[in-house]
């Protein structure tokens, strides 16, 4: 899993609450049994026309969301079913952070499994980053300075927050370690108990 440390990079509104995985990742695209290649889907009912082209309405379909790393939504992001395809698309399109008042648990979760670090700020915290986006957006991008170390944001027009992370998942995601990573670095352990137990050891393929 690719770790997250600092992070600087252009910021993609979205400015809706409520955003389901199935939004998110359509089911019709979750016949793949890889984790890359669903980021072409990300959106794809928002994203695309009935004809196979780009809405320009799409809010990542605009200019000055070309290249975003970042997602800001509104509240209950990631809500419905507990699909991990929903952090593959995202994080297979490019985003490394994703930043709203409230995330759906399951969906919270997953995305630290996957190298993707969600930000939970106040309602009034989001809402003044959208008003801050939009008048970027304007002359060009908007970007965020994320450092997972301190737990903090900023941009360069004055705007600076902290945010808050559970320590174990902050160390994991520092580390780049998913739930696989992690067991394998307790192997002696687990061959430990299995001996123990009259079980074969662990072996890393």
């Amino acid at each position: 899993m690719q770790a997250f440390t600092t992070h600087d990079g252009i910021v993609a509104p979205l400015d809706r609450a409520n955003v389901d995985t199935d939004q998110i990742i359509p089911k019709q695209f979750l016949k793949r049994i890889e984790r890359t290649g669903f980021g072409q889907f990300l959106f794809f009912d928002w994203r695309f026309r009935g004809d196979g082209s780009p809405d320009p309405r799409f809010e990542l379909n605009q200019p000055a969301a070309a290249g975003a790393t970042i997602l800001l939504a509104r509240r209950n992001f990631g809500c419905g079913s507990s699909r991990e395809h929903a952090p593959w698309a995202l994080a297979d399109y490019g985003f490394r952070a994703v930043i709203a008042p409230t995330f759906a648990d399951i969906f919270y979760s997953n995305c630290f499994s996957n190298g993707i670090l969600p930000i939970r700020l106040s309602e009034e915290d989001v809402g003044e980053l959208f008003d801050r986006a939009a008048a970027a957006n304007a002359a060009g991008p908007y970007r965020l300075q994320i450092d997972l170390t301190t737990c903090s944001l900023r941009d360069t027009g004055g705007f600076s927050r902290s945010f808050a992370v559970e320590p174990f998942r902050q160390r994991c995601l520092l580390e780049g370690l998913d739930n696989i990573a992690l067991a394998l670095r307790h192997t002696d352990a687990i061959d430990a108990w299995e001996a123990a137990h009259g079980l074969p050891p662990v072996t890393a393929s």
